[in-house]
């Protein structure tokens, strides 16, 4: 006010500028106040959503990739890794293995090699070369544009054929080397029409045909015994004949038994627990300051939100949860030794914990692990492990595929999609994700039973939430509409200002014009009252 008394000065004249500027600042300073908290409120919501959302995603995938990625399981050992290594099919879970592998040869595959030639660029001749795999035959046409020895391996890899091409230049020349995929199987030939005397008829190969590309190796399954038992398989990689377990093998060793078993690294399943509570204790901390009541100090941002409630009872109740649905260890963390404190952090219970990692290591694990199964093994799951929420879901009104005509069946009570003789829960349904193959001979009626173990139990929790349905994405559109709404009103606020100082300068203006006439009438008559006091003088 003092300012303003200033300016107008009397007799002194008025700055219209800064009069108006600060009388319309102070007209819209209350609003543009409101305006800022809001705004600022909002983004403090919406900041502390997205660190609360991202924390619990990067929890629950931390933990699921702890658990998919086999750290905590039961690992297979090998007693001569340099021969053959066991690794652990990952998402799968072993008990414990003994078994006894003889090496007697390596897969191999396929070698051929052409003679010698000057370089990689000189004419190999023109035609068609017949390429034959156990995929089919494919034509390489070598014609004025390929006719090299580089032309007629790029035209070869090309064909995507199952056979790769390259050339290999040495201080004899440059020759062409072609190499299949490994087993028997696996072998191929490379023909040109009879007759042929182009030059191409160089890199033709047959068994025991002459004047063509030379064998370097044949394609050969590898050959081994599995507690006496003979294979064969195409590759060096076995996954199929131990459940659970991928043997790479890496030197033929005939005579030469290699024992394979399995061991637990107990410190790493202790750690994943430990490693787990603190995990949960910061995000427990975040929920809290987020959620935060005003008594005594500034509220949290997501005071009572729906979404944070409901994460923080889902969390609370997860220790008492059970993770299994059927064996004889442990179902649930605070069986083993997890405890909630007063405050609702967790911890651990170290005697509690040891004893069960003494007693029952393979119920700890469990409880870290999805499982699902099915009631019969004519309704096999296909579906990857912690792909499908926790439950037990009831397929009814089975119908296996016949002929033309797809499997059917419903899944408590919803028809299930089919492709052929698999079966896939829509979207509608609890259960989606879910995959399953009926065999012939199904029964109308299987029960399956998902046990999302803690890794799948929190990622539930997880999708409930942030899913584009969950209660987080309500909260967070919520926020961006007002944040919408903010910005429509602060510019219908802005225009309202701006014809508000407007109206100031118009009015202010026509003052100053009015003044500035009555100070031309002062002037003028100060003027004439000193003319006629020296004229009476």
């Amino acid at each position: 006010m003092e300012s303003i008394t200033s300016a107008l000065g009397a007799g002194s004249g008025i700055d219209i500028a800064t009069l108006v500027d600060r009388l319309a600042s102070a007209a819209r300073k209350p609003k543009d106040d409101q305006f800022t908290r809001r705004t600022t409120a909002n983004q403090a919501r919406l900041q502390a959503l997205a660190d609360i959302s991202s924390s619990l995603s990067g929890f629950s995938d931390a933990l699921n990739t702890l658990v998919s990625g086999g750290a905590l399981a039961m690992q297979p050992t090998s007693s001569d890794s340099a021969a053959l290594s066991v690794n652990l099919v990952r998402g799968a879970h072993i008990a414990q293995l003994a078994s006894e592998i003889e090496v007697i040869s390596l897969a191999k595959s396929q070698t051929l090699q052409s003679l010698s030639m000057a370089d990689s660029v000189s004419p190999i001749g023109q035609g068609t070369l017949s390429l034959q795999t156990a995929g089919g035959t494919v034509d390489i046409v070598i014609g004025a544009q390929n006719d090299t020895l580089s032309g007629l391996a790029s035209s070869i890899n090309a064909a995507q054929a199952e056979v790769k091409a390259s050339i290999i230049t040495d201080s004899s020349g440059a020759r062409l080397v072609l190499r299949g995929e490994s087993g028997a199987a696996k072998a191929f030939t490379l023909s040109v029409a009879s007759g042929t005397a182009t030059g191409l008829e160089r890199f033709a190969f047959a068994p025991g045909a002459a004047g063509g590309m030379l064998l370097a190796q044949g394609a050969a399954d590898a050959a081994l015994k599995i507690d006496g038992i003979a294979m064969t398989s195409a590759t060096n990689s076995v996954s199929n004949a131990i459940s659970g377990v991928t043997i790479d093998l890496k030197r033929a060793a005939p005579g030469t038994i290699i024992a394979i078993g399995s061991s637990r690294n107990a410190g790493a399943l202790e750690q994943g627990l430990r490693d787990f509570v603190d995990a949960y204790n910061q995000i427990s901390t975040q929920i809290d300051e987020a959620g935060r009541n005003s008594v005594g100090s500034e509220a949290g941002p997501l005071r009572g939100d729906t979404g944070l409630n409901d994460l923080r009872r889902r969390l609370a109740s997860l220790i008492d949860t059970p993770l299994l649905t059927s064996g004889n260890g442990p179902r649930s963390l605070s069986e083993i030794g997890i405890k909630t404190n007063r405050d609702g952090t967790l911890s651990v219970d170290t005697p509690r914990l040891t004893s069960q990692l003494a007693s029952n290591a393979d119920g700890i694990e469990a409880l870290f692990s999805p499982a699902q199964r099915s009631s019969t093994a004519l309704v096999s799951i296909q579906s990857a492990a912690a792909r499908v929420a926790p439950g037990t879901y009831a397929i009814t009104d089975i119908v296996p595929a016949s002929g033309s005509t797809p499997a059917s069946a419903m899944i408590d009570g919803i028809a299930m999609t089919a492709i052929d003789d698999r079966l896939i829960a829509p979207s509608s349904s609890p259960a989606v994700g879910l995959i399953v193959q009926i065999f012939p001979g199904a029964s109308a009626a299987a029960t399956i039973v998902i046990d999302g173990g803690l890794s799948g139990t929190l990622a539930a929790i997880k999708n409930t939430l942030v899913s584009p349905r969950g209660a987080f994405s309500a909260t967070r559109d919520r926020m961006n509409r007002e944040a919408t709404a903010i910005g429509a009103e602060r510019a219908l606020h802005e225009a309202r200002s701006t014809r508000y100082k407007d109206r100031l300068l118009t009015t202010y203006a026509a003052m100053d014009r009015r003044v500035a006439a009555f100070k031309a009438t002062q002037s003028y008559l100060e003027q004439q009252v000193a003319l006629w006091t020296r004229n009476n003088g």
